[in-house]
């Protein structure tokens, strides 16, 4: 019996020697003088900021989140040494990819069969979905990049990040700061429906959670009163409002006319845009069920209705939309059978993925910008529309909810509406006359994106992170 017992004992001992060996190294709450002179003669940076390793946490397209991309630039740019894990599906920002001190690091994207957009499968495949993540994530966290000072980790999505970043951040002695984009259990209601019991415990896990991070960033003021009263969060919160990178900018109009006919989507209507016969709307959306595109195409074909009736005196419309996404296919099918049944006589839809500096050219060469984000929270607020007004293009947009004042000023830099029937008016009353109340929101829309993404990230970001 005491030979059992033995046996055990050393087994058990064995066993936990092997576990605590495996766990992932800790964040060093100091740097040894000879290391930070190494480091230091190494970056050529002060040595403050030698001690400010980030890892930023994107469980989606690096590519496709540029929030999170300037959050890197930032640090990279004030000496910090940044990591940026995320699946690596699109090219990257041109500032990013080139920086000595930024590292990519790529998930292993869940295998096809589990990604489904079917309600009814999704209760079936999530969990598999899930599982995956958690590994990859638990070994590309713990094992495959070295232990920081912060993790930043952007959310949505919730599930699992949250979870496995807290567990991280506990045993590599790492702070955990959380991005709040939206709220994860918003979206996933728009799929399942809000009384779905996985949407409950999703809106549970994320406010449980949440009490974790050792500070929060926010997009929006009406987002941070969500955290302070409803889930109760007592660590700081931070509103870091979007702000528009340096590269977006309005085009002179010499410009303007290049871009024009450089780009291939633009280049056959040269001749109208230039003399004003035709104007150029532009979108940017990730096709996703947080956006009614239908709205928008039904606005069109009114317009193109009353362009060829009632008001002859409007002008022809050049549509891009930009993006990628999972209802892609549905709207192209949608736009095809409005073209083939004439009903966008006086409009021409095109769609694109454009590299970062065409798209910035795009959009200060458009007229108008339009946002059909609907807010799933009612507190989060499109990032498209800030880099609009960094081009200085005014923005029309769906305003039925509570942030959409925090950006868009009625009337001075932007219209909103509320249903499709509000969309025609507006854009009757933008196009239908001299062009004076589009120059108006013009300018409102140059005063609005003067404030840039550098100076908002180093009053807040860069305060937090010890690096400004």
């Amino acid at each position: 019996m005491l030979e059992i017992i033995l046996t055990c004992a050393v087994f058990g001992s064995t066993l936990l020697t092997v576990l605590l060996l495996l766990l992932p190294s800790r964040y060093p709450l100091s740097i040894p003088n000879d290391k930070r002179e190494d480091l230091t003669e190494q970056h050529g940076k002060d040595k403050g900021n030698l001690s400010g390793r980030v890892q930023i946490l994107v469980l989606g397209d690096i590519g496709r989140s540029p929030r999170m991309q300037y959050h890197a630039i930032s640090i990279a740019k004030h000496g910090g040494e940044v990591t940026v894990i995320g699946y690596q599906e699109s090219g990257l920002h041109p500032d990013l990819a080139s920086n000595p001190l930024v590292s990519i690091k790529a998930i292993s994207v869940p295998p096809r069969p589990l990604q489904t957009s079917s309600r009814l499968l999704f209760p079936l495949l999530a969990p598999l979905k899930v599982l995956w993540q958690v590994w990859s994530l638990w070994l590309i966290l713990g094992y495959r990049t070295k232990p920081a000072r912060w993790l930043l980790v952007q959310n949505p999505p919730s599930i699992p990040t949250l979870a496995v970043a807290q567990l991280i951040c506990c045993l590599r002695k790492t702070q955990l700061i959380i991005d709040w984009h939206n709220f994860g259990y918003s979206i996933l209601a728009l799929k399942l429906g809000s009384s779905h019991p996985l949407v409950k415990v999703s809106a549970w896990y994320e406010s449980t959670l949440s009490h974790a991070a050792t500070a929060h960033f926010t997009v929006t003021n009406a987002m941070a009163r969500v955290l302070r009263q409803d889930y109760q969060v007592k660590s700081p919160i931070l509103p870091l409002h979007d702000r528009p990178a340096a590269y977006f900018q309005p085009l002179r109009p010499e410009q303007r006319l290049s871009f024009l006919r450089r780009l291939p989507l633009t280049a056959p209507y040269v001749d109208e845009l230039d003399k004003g016969r035709m104007r150029l709307l532009v979108s940017s959306t990730s096709w996703t069920q947080d956006e009614d595109f239908l709205l928008l195409l039904d606005a069109l074909v009114r317009y193109s209705d009353l362009a060829t009736s009632s008001h002859p005196h409007l002008p022809e419309l050049l549509v891009i939309i930009t993006g990628k996404g999972p209802q892609k296919n549905y709207y192209l099918s949608q736009i095809a059978e409005l073209d083939s049944t004439d009903k966008l006589e006086m409009v021409t839809i095109e769609t694109a993925w454009l590299s970062t500096e065409d798209y910035a050219s795009l959009l200060g060469a458009a007229d108008l910008g339009v946002s059909l984000h609907l807010s799933s929270s009612g507190v989060d607020l499109p990032m498209k529309v800030v880099d609009m007004f960094g081009a200085g293009l005014p923005v029309v947009g769906w305003s039925q909810y509570e942030a959409w004042p925090e950006l868009v000023k009625e009337g001075v830099n932007g219209r909103g509406f509320r249903s499709r029937e509000e969309l025609v008016t507006v854009l009757v009353e933008l196009f239908g006359d001299d062009g004076g109340d589009l120059q108006a929101l013009k300018e409102g829309a140059l005063r609005e994106g003067g404030r840039r993404w550098d100076v908002e990230w180093d009053s807040v970001a860069g305060r937090l992170l010890g690096l400004c």
